[in-house]
């Protein structure tokens, strides 16, 4: 027969609970009682109390869920997304805590269903689009929350780490306008969800996911600070933030009579796409056209990248500290961490003939 609590208990002559202290209360036995424990278990082929009946009786499963859209291969794939599961690892690891990757599907009956059966005691959201319905579930759950996109879409309860996004691409676009660049593109993952990447025409108000909608804005802002008219640029959307889509994207501002002197990008993934665009045809990007990223992720500085550099690994560790070791003032929950503008060879003055 299976060895259980009570079998080691029979064997040692002491009390059930005795033999449970020596595994989720320790302290409570002296050293050689424990060892004794621990000992007749081995030998009569015990592993321990299950699991998931200790969760139930403790009400915790020590996992934070985090909520991806429905691509999990971004999770590996993504740079940045990678730099920022570390250091929430770390701050989970530290805590003796796991992670739970969780796919939100497009399908928004699926997505309810991965959010009601998810074992977990807290949410981390990472790149998920507010609007989906999924998310009331999050809300009605009850456990803690850490956002790091819109900082009011969960209210004053969530905790929250993140940037000022608008601002930080309007330091892009004040750069590139500084430059005398006047003839612009502008390429962003999800600007509309029809999985095609092509230029569009877009009310930016109406844009859905919070990150694209935010960079672009500070695009805007800076541009029409700087005289540009805003239906002057080229607004490009790339179905997926994936390198070869940032290639195709930028053939759009690249095959054109009226070719882009310089490219907005709204992630470093896509601008390394455009950058391969550019070699293709024989132009050098910060000589024949401008093109700069976001994010700052590894391979940016080796290709010379203009972008915004966020701290990507310290933003994941604030969010996994915020849910397992909250502090008591409501204030210190909400964090909007500093970016900075970094400048390299990918972006130069326009030495274009100015067009009328």
């Amino acid at each position: 027969m299976k060895a259980t609590l009570q079998t080691i208990a029979d064997e040692l002559g002491v009390s059930r609970s005795t033999v449970s202290n020596a595994y989720s209360r320790p302290d409570q036995l002296s050293p050689e009682l424990r060892a004794r424990i621990l000992s007749a278990a081995q030998r009569l082929g015990y592993a321990g109390p299950n699991p998931t009946a200790r969760s139930l009786r403790s009400g915790k499963v020590n996992a934070i869920g985090v909520l991806l859209t429905d691509n999990l291969s971004m999770a590996f794939t993504d740079p940045y997304a990678v730099a920022y599961l570390r250091g929430l690892a770390e701050a989970a690891s530290a805590r003796e805590t796991s992670l739970l990757l969780l796919n939100l599907p497009k399908d928004e009956a699926a997505g309810r269903r991965v959010i009601s059966n998810a074992a977990v005691d807290a949410f981390c959201l990472y790149c998920v689009p507010d609007w989906h319905s999924a998310l009331e579930l999050v809300r009605s759950r009850g456990v803690p929350i850490v956002i790091g996109e819109d900082p009011q879409a969960f209210g004053p309860d969530a905790s929250y780490v993140g940037i000022d996004e608008r601002a930080a691409a309007r330091r892009l676009g004040e750069h590139v306008a500084n430059l005398g660049h006047r003839d612009i593109a502008v390429v962003a993952h999800w600007i509309v969800d029809d999985g095609v990447t092509s230029q569009v025409h877009a009310d930016l108000a109406d844009l859905r996911y919070y990150v694209t909608g935010e960079r672009v804005r500070g695009f805007r802002d800076a541009l029409l600070a700087a005289g540009v008219p805003w239906e002057r640029v080229v607004l490009i959307n790339a179905a997926a933030n994936q390198r070869e889509e940032g290639t195709e994207a930028a053939a759009h501002a690249l095959d054109r009579l009226d070719r882009a002197t310089a490219i907005l990008c709204t992630s470093d993934v896509l601008a390394l796409g455009v950058l391969d665009a550019l070699r293709v045809r024989g132009l050098q990007a910060g000589r024949d056209v401008s093109v700069t990223g976001f994010d700052d992720i590894p391979e940016a500085e080796a290709a010379g990248l203009t972008t915004i550099r966020q701290p990507s690994v310290e933003r994941g560790r604030l969010a996994g500290e915020l849910l397992l070791d909250p502090p008591e003032d409501p204030a210190l929950r909400r964090l909007t961490l500093p970016v900075s503008l970094v400048v390299r060879s990918t972006t130069g003055p326009n030495t274009a003939k100015e067009k009328s």
